[in-house]
């Protein structure tokens, strides 16, 4: 089998691709990331970082295209991206702690907490942390980012302090995450005392695919629970470590997190809490992607193996091109595909740690 990549280079601010050529894929570690740079090529992505976590550790990481085309500077493992809805996961992490604390009941309806949303019957906190809180609530599940977004009353509420604050004090600190805050344009963004040049130095330029090919773009300057979050491929790896190890949530609660939302019929939904979870050939698969403006990105979790892909864009072509993610299909991905069938499935050998 072949594939076809191409190089993509700056000109006068856009980027423009060069003419194709065959490549023969070549197996293990070298292959995977090859395979993964003609994904980004074909997918029109000027930048994209990954990494890879095994047995606890990040074995492998590592940039490829440009984070700001123009000045020629290239993406690296550290490279901050906009995180769209991977800011979802951390926010489920800091509800559960709630949960865990006694301040919050996932039972407890939202209008306990001064949310009022328009309803057939009584939504729960958790019908906003699963997506069913659409017609009657725990139904059906439909994803609804905006709703998701209302819990930051709860966090509020049950302990008067913000999304933002809570996410510093709790996970950002405590895991030296250096390279994720709050969307730098918003006023939480001083929670974390970092510059805001310097954070704005080392972020991928935002793209979007126009007529006339790649162009540059803007980011939303929107911060919440749904969304909004700014962070690093190797960040978010640290961050699924620490779940995997039980540094931020029980036994019990981590498994709550996980665990498949059932509607009021008895189906299995394809969310849980802040996370979709997808068994696939035996294996629980535990994931979530973000998609919005000139920004995509996705975390694939396979606990059983031991296993974290993270993988993120400036453009919002990883995500806009496979639009089934959002209805819970992430064999739709074909980066999900790639990881999945070289490690997870495959018989690829990964680098022990230090070997990356």
């Amino acid at each position: 089998m072949r594939f076809l990549c191409c190089v993509l280079v700056a000109v006068g601010g856009m980027c423009a691709a060069a003419p194709q050529e065959e490549v023969t894929p070549i197996d293990g570690l070298v292959g995977f990331e090859a395979a993964l740079d003609a994904l980004r090529v074909s997918h029109d992505i000027p930048s994209l970082s990954a990494a890879v976590v095994s047995e606890g550790e990040i074995v492998w990481s590592r940039g490829f295209g440009y984070a700001d085309p123009p000045a020629g500077v290239a993406a690296t493992a550290s490279t901050s991206y906009h995180l769209a809805s991977l800011t979802k996961p951390y926010a489920a992490v800091l509800m559960m702690q709630l949960v865990e604390q006694g301040l919050v009941d996932l039972d407890d309806p939202v209008s306990q907490y001064g949310i009022n949303v328009e309803s057939a019957g009584t939504i729960r906190v958790v019908h906003l942390l699963n997506h069913t809180s659409r017609g009657v609530p725990g139904d059906s599940y439909r994803y609804d980012g905006g709703r998701f977004g209302r819990i930051d009353a709860i966090f509020e509420a049950a302990t008067g302090k913000t999304f933002g604050e809570l996410l510093v004090e709790r996970i950002l600190r405590p895991l030296v995450l250096g390279n994720t805050a709050p969307n730098v344009e918003d006023a939480a963004f001083d929670l974390t005392g970092l510059s805001r040049e310097e954070f704005r130095a080392n972020t991928a330029r935002p793209y979007a695919l126009g007529e006339a090919g790649l162009e540059p773009a803007a980011y939303r300057d929107h911060f919440g629970p749904a969304a909004g979050m700014v962070g690093s491929v190797e960040d978010m790896a640290r961050f699924s470590i620490a779940v995997d190890e039980r540094r931020l949530l029980t036994e019990e609660a981590t498994r709550s997190m996980f665990t498949p939302a059932v509607s009021n019929s008895g189906a299995t939904l394809p969310y849980a809490i802040g996370w979709f979870v997808t068994p696939h050939r035996g294996v629980e698969l535990q994931w979530h992607y973000g998609w919005w403006d000139a920004t995509s990105t996705l975390i694939v979790r396979a606990p059983e193996k031991e296993l974290a892909f993270v993988v993120m864009a400036n453009t919002d072509a990883m995500s806009s091109r496979h639009r089934r993610l959002g209805e819970g299909d992430l064999l739709d991905s074909p980066f999900a595909r790639l990881f999945l069938d070289s490690f997870v499935f495959g018989a690829e050998r990964l680098p022990s740690f230090g070997g990356a």
